[in-house]
């Protein structure tokens, strides 16, 4: 099921659901919001502080269901990421939701949040930057998508051919997000269902080695056997060891796939950049890979 793309006039609620934050961080990206002609309204726990959370579990989850259980809003825009939306996923009632979708944007910690409404609501939810991220009075490539996707505007993701990909075209339904929360609810019920979808992936300041582990428990679980394609995106500022792994993330995500034959993108504009393009989770794409171009069509 597929949300109504928004209009002019329009109100998105603004709250967090994981890592605490500052008001003045935000300041600047609810100016951009309201810039593209859309009513922000803020969670009544947003600036909430409980250690590093953005509030105690109960607002967190409080906030998260007045914004999708209000009528009046037709989308969530989640302030940033960090640590806590699987604190809080399973006391959620989706009822309404699932009647009444609207577009749920965020990434990294937020994979949780669209891992299980994939799931379990068949529902598309939109993995996009956050107002954190957003620079002030300057519109960046990552909020420009973000933009262009909740008005209905955005209809693929173009980057440049790398040297690594395995070409070919696959089409299927795209899902995906951050490769250690993906990890994290590996046996959960908001755990994916990989089978015959195309798999994008980002991650940051990971440990090689940890993701090596990953990749291995993925390809141990069946999880990347019986993909459509692999898009590899943004793997940021990760780190190694004293005693240096020996291959970069790249490389490791390409051998954990080496008896695989589907697709295989590297490099593409998903992740903790500036240049974060969204993502339409759980809605059927193309995936194109050639000597020319290296494409996602919506």
């Amino acid at each position: 099921m597929r949300p109504n793309y928004l209009k002019k006039g329009d109100k998105v609620a603004l709250i967090a659901t994981a890592k605490k934050i500052d008001q003045g961080r935000l300041n600047g990206a609810i100016d951009e919001i309201e810039s593209w002609g859309l009513q922000v309204v803020s969670g009544s726990h947003l600036y909430a502080i409980d250690r590093q959370f953005a509030g105690a579990d109960q607002q967190r989850a409080s906030d998260l269901q007045w914004a999708i259980d209000n009528d009046e809003i037709k989308a969530v825009l989640f302030a940033r990421g960090g640590y806590g939306t699987a604190r809080i996923i399973d006391i959620i009632e989706w009822s309404h939701f699932s009647k009444n979708p609207k577009w749920l944007c965020g990434f990294s910690d937020l994979t949780v949040l669209h891992s299980h409404v994939s799931r379990h609501l068949k529902i598309e939810t939109l993995h996009s930057t956050m107002p954190i991220f957003f620079k002030d009075g300057i519109q960046n490539e990552g909020s420009e998508s973000l933009r262009n996707a909740l008005f209905g505007e955005h209809k693929s993701i173009e980057w440049k051919v790398n040297s690594l990909n395995r070409e070919g075209q696959a089409e299927g339904q795209i899902i995906g997000g951050n490769l250690s929360v993906l990890y994290s609810i590996s046996g959960t019920p908001s755990q994916p269902i990989y089978d015959g979808k195309i798999l994008f992936l980002e991650d940051l300041t990971e440990n090689l080695y940890h993701l090596d582990r990953m990749m291995m428990q993925f390809k141990r679980a069946g999880h990347l056997s019986k993909l459509k394609g692999l898009v590899v995106g943004q793997f940021t500022e990760m780190e190694d060891n004293a005693i240096p792994f020996g291959k970069s993330a790249e490389i490791i995500i390409l051998d954990a796939v080496s008896d695989f034959e589907y697709p295989v993108a590297f490099n593409a504009p998903i992740g903790h950049v500036d240049h974060n393009e969204a993502v339409f989770c759980g809605r059927g794409v193309r995936l194109s890979l050639n000597s020319a171009q290296s494409i996602i069509s919506f």
